[in-house]
């Protein structure tokens, strides 16, 4: 794994686009912005990279790596959600983590109370992310090269696919711890799902979406749930507006059931869900074709 990556506006990010075979390009816009591996020598972190790699969605890419051949789009971060969460406001950040003022107005959430803001505190309560204070002029850097480069990639293809069909259906993809509900502080009487499917209650997409990708995971054996413990974010919150034929959905999958956590290896399930992923999308693809007369 690469350790030393210099980040560039240029290079933050990777685009796959739909692939010429794929015939007739469809609206679909799906994205990763966890699944980075590449640690900027500038992140300068008190954690070994063997603690920092739990926070990445690792594998989350090479897992849907067959949306360019069914006609859409990929776009992947390639730096960790560690070094900054692309899928935060630029708003949701701790002052406490900064060697001075914030030149603009901050309205840290939830997230950053627990942590995981738009640049992370800790890994968790007892495990710090730094020995220091960041600067302000290191905070802006990273914000320049990574979480505006990334917002930027996203913001094109999905209006493009827009302007081009008159809909699009995005999806925000990721994967979750096994002990998710402990790392959110919460207790479940029911055991975690193997996916877990965000709209925000109802709010960034048709209900459709929601219920093929349901239905294709389920026939494939996966227990699933929808926007417990995760609703979705800022990713989803800023570009689904079902009522503009604009739909955003939040899927989070279980790591345990494709990687073991501690190595981030892929584990027997892996190829397994690749395969289900692989229909989910066919799937998709043939609502999508339905929705837009192709």
């Amino acid at each position: 794994m690469q350790v030393n990556y210099q980040f560039k506006p240029s290079n933050a990010v990777r685009v796959h686009p739909p692939l010429a075979a794929a015939g007739p390009v469809l609206p679909l816009v799906c994205d990763s912005p966890h699944s980075g591996v590449c640690y900027p020598a500038d992140f300068g972190s008190c954690q070994p990279l063997a603690a920092l790699r739990q926070g990445e969605d690792t594998h989350v890419a090479k897992l849907w790596s067959a949306v360019p051949a069914l006609g859409g789009t990929l776009i992947e971060a390639l730096f960790p959600r560690t070094y900054v969460d692309v899928n935060r406001e630029l708003s949701d950040l701790d002052p406490e983590l900064l060697d001075g003022p914030w030149p603009h107005p901050l309205s840290p959430g939830e997230k950053s109370r627990l942590g995981f803001g738009l640049i992370w505190r800790g890994l968790s309560a007892d495990q710090p992310m730094y020995q220091r204070r960041l600067s302000v002029a290191e905070v802006d850097a990273r914000l320049r090269n990574c979480w505006q480069p990334y917002h930027q990639a996203l913001s094109a293809a999905v209006d493009s696919a827009y302007q081009a069909h008159g809909a699009v259906w995005h999806l925000n993809l990721h994967s979750m711890p096994g002990n998710a509900f402990a790392r959110l502080g919460r207790n479940s009487e029911q055991p975690l799902a193997d996916f877990v499917l965000g709209d925000r209650d109802g709010s960034t997409c048709e209900p459709a979406l929601l219920d093929v990708i349901e239905a294709s995971v389920r026939a494939h054996g996966y227990r699933v749930a929808r926007n417990n413990p995760y609703k979705g974010v800022a990713l989803i919150a800023q570009i689904g507006q079902p009522a503009l034929r604009r739909h955003s959905l939040q899927i989070e999958i279980r790591r345990p059931i494709y990687m073991d956590e501690a190595s981030r290896e892929p584990n027997a399930g892996f190829a397994p869900l690749q395969q289900c992923l692989q229909a989910t999308l066919q799937a998709l693809a043939g609502h999508i074709r339905t929705q837009i007369g192709a």
